[in-house]
């Protein structure tokens, strides 16, 4: 896929004082693309457009560099101990993503250049875990990967998580620009995780994302270097024909990845399943941005599932839910009879 590349970059001038903040800007000098210097409050300012689409649309072009000031983590169940940032937000376009609401008015994309403080954050969650093995996970509030070509922070990332005896690295991505990634001392503490779906979700609802098959590509790549590797199956929709989409799904992997064509695989593939589910809020905000959406989102259809969050989420009724769970982890365990399912949603 062609890479991102931004209309606008905002600098913080906090984030000059940072050996990444000044990489980028004369990076950014030398490039075609306005560069504002401004407080992080008066991003919404510079950004052009008449309507609140064509605000967001221009919005999503542009980068914003600059510090992580809440270094305190979050817990991130079920997929790791803890999640931080590296970046906030994304240039993929995904109609369902839970990014539309949570960063709906500022969908622009934040880049953090304290990387060392964010490293030390880290360092100090192990010990207060007890220096027992820890994961974090890099990217639930933001794709890392679809930027690593401007800020090379995911290399560090990795290399640093490499050099931790008792940290562990997740990462979860929709992009394929992985091979700066494939030479560099990861030691097995990272596990990469595509967000993979049957071709019916990634051409209709993921823009400005990896194709079906640029993901199973860079997917292989990863692991012929000897990453622990996972998969997110999300998010799961029913639809026409969607279980012969799906086996088509498992019969594309299992064709790229078979351990006789891999070399050296340390760790079992793992698999994370979710189901689709919205709130609400969502669908008014998704029915704004895309008004000519063909997502599911008929809340008499769903069963409510009460969020983490403080809001109820409409997920499929039982009967089909436990039909998705079924079939999908039958699926796996005849393409993947060594994988681990570590969890279903």
């Amino acid at each position: 896929m062609e890479l991102f590349f931004p209309e606008r970059v905002f600098f913080e001038p906090i984030s000059l004082n940072y050996p990444l903040g000044q990489k980028l800007f004369h990076f950014f000098e030398t490039k075609n693309v306005e560069i504002i210097k401004a407080p992080i409050q008066k991003v919404l300012h510079f950004i052009p457009g008449e309507t609140e689409n064509q605000k967001y649309s221009h919005a999503k072009k542009t980068l914003v560099i600059t510090t992580k000031k809440a270094l305190n983590l979050d817990i991130c169940k079920p997929s790791a101990d803890y999640r931080f940032s590296l970046v906030t937000n994304c240039p993929g376009n995904c109609e369902y993503c839970y990014l539309q609401t949570t960063q709906s008015s500022k969908p622009y994309i934040k880049i953090y250049v304290n990387i060392e403080d964010i490293f030390n954050t880290i360092i100090k969650y192990i010990y207060k875990n007890n220096n027992n093995i820890t994961t974090f996970e890099v990217a639930s509030s933001g794709d890392p990967l679809a930027v690593e070509h401007f800020t090379g922070s995911l290399a560090k990332t990795i290399e640093f998580f490499g050099k931790l005896e008792n940290g562990r690295l997740r990462v979860s991505t929709k992009f394929n620009n992985i091979d700066s990634l494939l030479n560099i001392e990861h030691n097995g503490h990272t596990r990469f995780r595509f967000s993979i779906n049957s071709k019916y979700v990634i051409d209709t609802f993921e823009h400005n994302t990896a194709n079906f098959y640029e993901r199973i590509e860079a997917a292989a790549k990863v692991l012929n270097v000897g990453y622990p590797l996972g998969f997110i199956v999300a998010p799961i929709m029913v639809y026409d024909n969607w279980k012969e989409q799906y086996k088509e799904l498992f019969e594309n992997l299992a064709q790229k990845l078979n351990p006789g064509n891999i070399k050296d695989i340390k760790d079992a593939v793992t698999f994370e399943l979710i189901q689709h589910r919205f709130t609400t809020v969502a669908k008014n905000v998704i029915n704004k941005r895309f008004p000519n959406n063909r997502l599911d989102m008929d809340e008499s259809k769903r069963a409510q599932k009460w969020g983490m969050y403080g809001r109820y989420k409409y997920i499929y009724p039982p009967e089909i839910s436990n039909e998705i769970k079924e079939y999908i982890s039958m699926l796996i365990k005849n393409y993947f009879p060594d994988s681990i399912i570590e969890y279903y949603t």
